[in-house]
């Protein structure tokens, strides 16, 4: 693929706060990405499997760090049976596993933590046909109890496929980049999906742009404050903004 076709246009500005300068995919933010989880997902096998409704699920989540765990735990606590098919499996394994050694962002390369897997998939993914519903057993029992599902899912459930990620100069200015979550951002494993949602058309269906639909998640992860500026950039009159690569391919 060339530089051309994945043309996307971005935004940025300094943080009014701190030392920092913000950087937003407006290509992608303001496209009307949605997630179509259950309806149409074809999922991270290497092969398309929308019959299956596992979406990013396959594999289970991977924890960012202690808290993320002890979060996603305290939660679990408050699931019941009737929301997750699994729930006994959870009970017995725990909903933990170690999964290979990999590099933290000090350098350091120590154990993965994930999702305990059951039946090939996440612990907490309910398949189809399940009576409590089908999909994230703590997306479930989080509407069930009238909360937002981010904060009871493992961070990557809820994030992806937004990214956030940060890189420091010689100075010490720091710049946050808000993107699309991409293959590569999978490591070597992601090149073998038979499909990736923001790479095609099919999920670019919303009904409003990604940055409306996606405000909790994405003031969850940039404050705000600092949403609210990129709003009011985004929404101010300007030249027509660049479609999405997946729309032009398509």
């Amino acid at each position: 693929m060339s530089t051309f076709e994945d043309l996307h246009e971005w935004v940025s500005f300094d943080d009014p706060d701190e030392h920092r300068t913000w950087v937003f995919d407006k290509t992608y933010l303001t496209s009307n990405y949605k997630c179509i989880f259950g309806c149409g997902c074809k999922g991270i096998l290497d092969q398309p499997a929308p019959e299956l409704e596992q979406g990013c699920c396959s594999y289970g989540a991977h924890f960012a760090d202690a808290a993320d765990v002890a979060n996603t735990k305290r939660h679990f606590e408050r699931v019941s049976p009737e929301h997750m098919q699994f729930h006994a499996v959870a009970l017995a394994e725990g909903i933990t596993r170690e999964g290979d050694p990999a590099e933290n962002e000090d350098g350091e390369i120590e154990p993965t933590i994930l999702s305990t897997l059951a039946d090939d998939a996440c612990v907490f993914l309910n398949r189809p046909g399940f009576e409590g519903g089908a999909g994230c057993a703590l997306h479930i029992s989080a509407l069930a109890a009238g909360e937002r599902p981010l904060d009871w899912k493992p961070q990557v459930c809820w994030q992806v496929p937004l990214r956030l990620e940060d890189s420091e100069d010689e100075s010490g200015h720091v710049t946050t980049r808000l993107r699309e979550w991409k293959r590569r951002d999978w490591g070597e494993g992601g090149q073998d999906f038979g499909w990736w949602c923001t790479e095609e058309p099919d999920a670019f269906v919303g009904d409003e742009p990604l940055y409306v639909s996606a405000r909790d998640e994405i003031v969850e992860l940039v404050g705000k404050h600092i949403y609210d500026l990129m709003v009011e950039i985004f929404e101010r009159p300007m030249a027509v903004p660049v479609p999405h690569p997946a729309l032009r391919r398509g």
